[in-house]
């Protein structure tokens, strides 16, 4: 029992020493609390295009990956591009493709983007795919002049560029231009009700293998790639290489130039930065492979600058994935992450004012001890100058209070050293004292 009345004795002394120092450590956790970011929400949704695109597929590959870390990522088709810029802007989803071109570039560079959309960089190329019907092979646009094409429907990004490409070549607007996309634009190509179809798209697309299949279709090589390059920055010429869909039938039978925007994955600026690298890791995960048109590594990548690079995308393109979530699950590397703000006041407070915390505590038990030596100094000295016979009973009280005094005290174990000392000199006065009246 003694032994617990020491120990509860030894907290209450050093609680009556600290309890500033936790005070001070409290109010920093309170202050470093302010900076901590929320837990990443477990809900998120994607906006792509319609369920037969690449855009769509891609999502569901991205909400597998996505699952595996416990986010649900929730898939939603739309009518394409523009839609999906609706949507994001709209909070009506975080995350959507974007084809590049859809936003227009601003008139003046430098302004601040007040868009609310950041770009996690581009995907992969989307070619402009244009395929017809026909027994000459056509090179340019202005040989469509006249001709039913198929453009996309209204808020799709295709629409939006073909429309752009037939425009450049004087190809007005009219009858001739049917919103018509996808497997139904490919349908009514085969059954000839159509001339020509644009399609913007992956070449894993189904729309794009079942086209590049069909009897009686073929493929428009751009013959003035170039200069579309040239006058549509957002455009980039590439090769589609010959026998390269099919070594057997040979097909396409000669290297194709086609044009090809980026599809790029843009999300609110709102957008948890964890949720950011998880989307960009899953981005590398699908679309860094070789493809028809692209090298292993080359996506993704920042290569349509439409709108500012998210910082998380910036700080991941240049140092890869964040050091803890490359060695730990997701959860807990976002939990660890979090956490880490909260040790600043450890690290920056506790720590020194601990250092000093040992010196205070042994000051504030000694200093129990020290004021009955002040006392008993004050006594010996009168004793020693100024002794009066008559007080003898006033100096004995005061010594037997003193010592009365030292026995009451509460120290802990490590300091009962001190209360002995001083009993003894409390005796040693005594002895003064009983010297001094032997004298008188």
């Amino acid at each position: 029992m003694a032994r617990i009345r020491a120990g509860l004795l030894s907290l209450r002394d050093l609680f009556a020493t600290a309890w500033w120092i936790f005070l001070i450590v409290g109010i920093g956790f309170v202050i470093a609390f302010q900076f901590v970011q929320p837990a990443p929400p477990t809900r998120i949704v994607i906006t792509t295009g319609g369920q037969a695109g690449a855009y769509y597929q891609f999502a569901q590959r991205y909400a597998a990956i996505l699952a595996k870390n416990d986010i649900t990522l929730v898939v939603k088709d739309s009518a394409g591009s523009l839609e999906n810029i609706e949507r994001l802007k709209k909070d009506e989803a975080q995350v959507g493709f974007v084809q590049g071109g859809v936003v227009p570039p601003k008139d003046d560079p430098d302004a601040e983007d007040d868009s609310g959309l950041l770009s996690l960089g581009s995907l992969f190329y989307e070619p402009v795919w244009v395929f017809y019907r026909g027994d000459h092979d056509l090179t340019r646009l202005t040989d469509l002049r006249g001709k039913r094409i198929a453009i996309g429907q209204e808020g799709s990004g295709v629409r939006q560029l073909a429309q752009q490409l037939l425009q450049a070549n004087e190809i007005p607007a009219g009858d001739k231009l049917v919103p018509l996309s996808g497997l139904k634009a490919a349908e009514e190509l085969q059954q000839g009700r159509i001339d020509a179809a644009f399609v913007i798209a992956a070449e894993n697309a189904p729309v794009v293998q079942v086209l590049l299949r069909s009897p009686g279709i073929k493929l428009m090589s751009f013959e003035q790639s170039g200069a579309y390059q040239r006058r549509f920055p957002f455009l980039t010429k590439l090769t589609f290489p010959h026998g390269v869909a099919d070594l057997v039938r040979d097909f396409p039978p000669q290297d194709i130039k086609v044009l090809a925007p980026t599809a790029n994955l843009i999300i609110r600026d709102d957008l948890h930065p964890a949720l950011q690298m998880l989307l960009l890791q899953a981005a590398a995960e699908v679309h860094g492979k070789t493809g028809f048109f692209q090298d292993a590594g080359e996506f993704p990548a920042y290569k349509d600058q439409m709108l500012p690079l998210s910082a998380e995308a910036a700080r991941y393109y240049k140092s890869g994935p964040p050091f803890l979530q490359r060695y730990l699950p997701f959860w807990l590397a976002v939990l660890v992450d979090r956490l880490i703000v909260l040790l600043v006041p450890i690290v920056a407070l506790l720590i020194p004012l601990l250092k000093v915390a040992p010196a205070i505590y042994t000051w504030r038990v000694r200093s129990k001890v020290f004021r009955c030596y002040g006392e008993l100094k004050f006594l010996e000295d009168d004793l020693t100058h100024h002794f009066d016979p008559a007080r003898l009973d006033d100096y004995r009280n005061r010594l037997d209070a003193l010592d009365a005094e030292a026995v009451a005290l509460r120290v802990p174990l490590g300091f009962t050293d001190l209360v002995y000392t001083l009993r003894e000199h409390v005796n040693l006065v005594r002895g003064i004292l009983d010297k001094r009246e032997a004298q008188k």
